[in-house]
């Protein structure tokens, strides 16, 4: 590192649980994020800050007026442009040391298999759950680690799913999949700085498992209360009779 980066991340380098060799993983590091909204916003910015190396970031949405309350990375001057556009031209000015891989398209299943070769973390910030049951079979089969959340109203969730670990639980262990419709904001409102913390919290569990330290968090489900700014963590263990798993060889 030269001395702006030096400089850039010297509060970093004098974590012990970091310094120059998790400094210089984090700088290694590619990370594929779904989502720049409301969750990936501050997850993006936070991972640009610290700098890894490359972000490849999806979002096949444009910005809108709505969006402004919580979605940080947007601005009202870029109201209509593509959320990816506009998440890549705050990023880069935010830290122009990062590669941003900013794509104004919706990650199919069809083609994540070859986008998560060479990736190290994947961070789900999706508002559907199609995408996150597609990025959990798809995690779980390349072995990539997999960080999820979900904010509404006044609740957030988060989980992580480390797959380096072949016991590990997935996603569908903990929410198995079945029918019905996905909550909107748009219908049922949701608490701006809850979506800031949660999607913050995404940032800090991805740059741990980049750097490997602190304490590992796969199989723990943490919630969060906004209302009464409540956070409980809860355990949980692989699913025997969980169809994603069972498909999985070696799983």
């Amino acid at each position: 590192m030269d001395d702006q980066s030096l400089l850039r991340y010297s509060r970093h380098l004098l974590l012990n649980e970091i310094g120059i060799e998790g400094q210089r993983r984090i700088r290694r590091a590619q990370v594929l994020q779904v989502g720049a909204g409301g969750l990936g916003s501050p997850a993006a910015m936070y991972l640009v800050a610290a700098g890894i190396g490359r972000l490849v970031l999806f979002d096949d949405d444009r910005v809108d007026l709505t969006n402004l309350q919580r979605q940080v990375l947007h601005t009202t001057e870029r109201i209509g442009q593509a959320k990816a556009a506009s998440a890549a031209l705050a990023l880069r000015a935010l830290n122009p040391e990062v590669i941003i891989d900013a794509r104004a398209s919706r990650l199919t299943e069809h083609t994540l298999g070859a986008l998560l070769a060479g990736i190290d973390v994947v961070l789900d910030c999706s508002d559907n759950r199609a995408t996150r049951y597609a990025l959990n079979r798809a995690c779980r089969a390349a072995r990539v680690p997999l960080v999820s959340a979900s904010a509404n109203v006044f609740a957030g969730q988060l989980a992580v799913f480390d797959f380096r670990d072949v016991g590990a639980p997935c996603y569908a262990c903990l929410f198995p999949e079945a029918g019905g419709e996905d909550e909107s904001c748009a219908t049922t409102g949701v608490f701006a700085p809850l979506v800031g913390a949660v999607g913050a919290l995404q940032a800090g569990e991805a740059l741990k498992l980049i750097c490997e330290f602190g304490e590992p968090s796969s199989g723990r489900l943490l919630t969060l209360d906004g209302l009464d700014m409540d956070f409980r963590r809860l355990r949980f263990v692989r699913d025997p009779h969980c169809a994603v798993c069972a498909a999985v060889p070696g799983a």
